[in-house]
Order: structure tokens, then sequence, then C-alpha cells
């Protein structure tokens, strides 16, 4: 008999959320997503040590002699491409490479990041057609990435917690989105009366139903991604989702377990698409204030990616002063 995971291939894309080599290269995904926090783990695997040495040396030539700071920046963003580059190596679809979270709201640097991260991407001979651009699910972001579209830079859409979010992303022609189902959970568990919940009744697994249901039945074409897994059950629940990306720690769960995978999404009639109105602006930014579990992880989630970001870049600036005392002391 398949064990779970194989029975997952069989009903939705399975992605895996890593930068872990190994882990890509055991579990065999279809695509791969990464984002500042799994950047921040991969820096410190042994098997990126010649990437970081090369986006160094990259960043230090490209900034000439700007301070170690904006040479450790440009690293980090140089390392997420060689990263990317690396996993698309092992796998069959596409990689996610995350904007910097600080550009959250600021739809110009939003897009002259994305572009700058496809141009190195296509440098390495990689086309962008193989690769996502994640950027936050807030207003600016949304609209940023409708630009982007537009361009044929395709992308995926996170820190995703609200319908009002998938609508405006499914109204706006992104690819892909990803709503975030054990961080939905949290929350509940974290300011409700209930600590437990069963996978069906899952506040997360509910959600993602709710959107994926929402787009099959008008039929938008964005993709739904069911992303930040707490356990297995969740994942189960929403098998027959279009993608699920899931850490290497479910993965295993997954491999070792050889019982029947669970019923998880019912099949859903696919419509024509129907003419759309659009959401406001004013509307998207009230639904989404309105919703005190989705803005305040919206926030949280935002907040965390700059925070691995800036760790990420500290350990890049050190590896550059580092070398620079040594290149002093070799010529004094």
């Amino acid at each position: 008999m398949m064990n779970k995971l194989e029975q997952l291939k069989q009903r939705s894309q399975v992605v895996a959320d890593t930068g872990d080599i190994e882990a890509i290269r055991r579990y065999c995904p279809q695509d791969a997503t990464t984002n500042p926090s799994l950047v921040f783990k991969a820096a410190h695997l042994p098997q990126y040590e010649g990437q970081i040495a090369e986006a160094l040396t990259w960043a230090e030539a490209h900034q000439g002699n700007a301070n170690s700071t904006h040479v450790a920046r440009l690293a980090s963003i140089k390392l997420a491409v060689s990263i990317g580059t690396e996993i698309l190596q092992l796998i069959p679809g596409v990689v996610s490479t995350e904007v910097d979270a600080r550009l959250s709201f600021d739809i110009r640097g939003t897009i002259d990041y994305a572009r700058h991260l496809i141009a190195l991407y296509e440098r390495a001979g990689v086309a962008k057609e193989r690769v996502l651009i994640k950027i936050a699910s807030t207003w600016e972001g949304i609209t940023a990435a409708s630009v982007l579209e537009r361009e044929g830079i395709h992308c995926n859409l996170t820190l995703l917690f609200s319908q009002s979010q998938a609508i405006a992303c499914a109204e706006a022609g992104i690819t892909l989105i990803s709503p975030f189902v054990g961080r939905i959970l949290d929350w509940h568990v974290a300011n409700g009366e209930r600590k437990t919940f069963s996978p069906e009744e899952d506040p997360g697994v509910v959600s993602v139903r709710g959107i994926y249901e929402y787009y099959k039945t008008r039929g938008y074409k964005t993709i739904v991604m069911g992303a930040s897994f707490r356990n297995t059950g969740e994942i189960e629940a929403l098998a027959g989702c279009d993608r699920l990306t899931i850490s290497p720690q479910l993965l295993q769960a997954l491999e070792e377990s050889d019982s029947s995978l669970s019923a998880g999404l019912s099949d859903i009639t696919e419509t024509e698409p129907r003419p759309t109105q659009g959401l406001a602006e004013a509307d998207f930014r009230y639904q989404l204030n309105d919703d005190s579990m989705a803005s305040e992880k919206l926030a949280e989630g935002i907040r965390n990616f700059i925070k691995d970001q800036e760790r990420l870049e500290l350990l890049l600036q050190d590896r550059v002063m580092g070398q620079q005392e040594i290149n002093a002391a070799t010529n004094s």
C-alpha cells in the first residue's frame, strides 16, 4: 500500500516548504517555497557555504566601496536566488523567492525588488516562468503583484489569512495564494475558549476550504496553496487542494504512515468565470481591519519576516567585516 505522502501526491501538488537541499532530494516535491526565515536557516547549513562566499564576493564587486551593511543586504538577495537556483535543479516545477518584507507597504519598491530577483535568476540561466515572487498580501503588495503579473512575472501572495485578501488577489489576476492554516489555528487557540480542534473544525482548515470553494465556484484561476501546517491532520483535511506546501518534518510523518489518507476536500464543479466588479481599496482595508485575527497575524508575520531578514543580513555583515579585517592584516 502507498504511504500517505504518495497518496497525497495523487490528489494535490506537494510543495516542499524548505531550503534544505537534502530534504528536497528525499521527498521529491513538485515545487518548493522559501522565505527569509528559511533562507536564514539554510545559511547555517554547510552545503550552502559556497553560495554564501559567492554571494558576498558578488555583492562586494557590485557595491564598490559601500559599507558592510549595503554589501550584506545585496548579498542576501543574491544568496536567496542562489538557493532558489540550486533547488530548481532538483524539482520539475517552480520555486518561490520572497521580496524583502520591509517593502510590504511600498508598491514601487516591491516591483523594483521583484524585477531585480527575476533579473538575477535569468543571469543564472533560470527562466522567469520557473519562479514565483512571494509578496505579503497587503493592499500595496497585491497592487504591485498585479503589475508584475501583467509583465509575465508570476507571484505567490503570502501571509494570507482572510477571504478579503483572497478575493483581492483573485480579482488582481495573481497566479497563486498561500493561506496560512497553522497561524490561523494559533490565533484561535491563543484568543478563544477552545484549545483543541479536530482537523475538520480547525479554523485554518475551514478558512482554506472556504477560499477554495469560493474560487472554484466562480471560475477564478488563481491557485490555492495551503501553507503553515501544524500537524498532518490539517494536511489530510485539505487533500485535494491545488497545492500544499509542507515542512520536512511533516513530509516525513506522512511518508512514515501507511494508513489511508483522510477524505479531504470534496469535489467542486468549476464554473465559467463570472464578471467581477473588483474589491475597492477602502472595502479591503475595512474588511481586513474588522478581522482581528487576519490583521494581527498579517502584521505579526511581516514583523517576523523582517526580523529574520535582518538576522540574515547581520550574519552576512559579520562575514564581510571578518574578511575586511583579514585583508587589512594581510596588507599591513
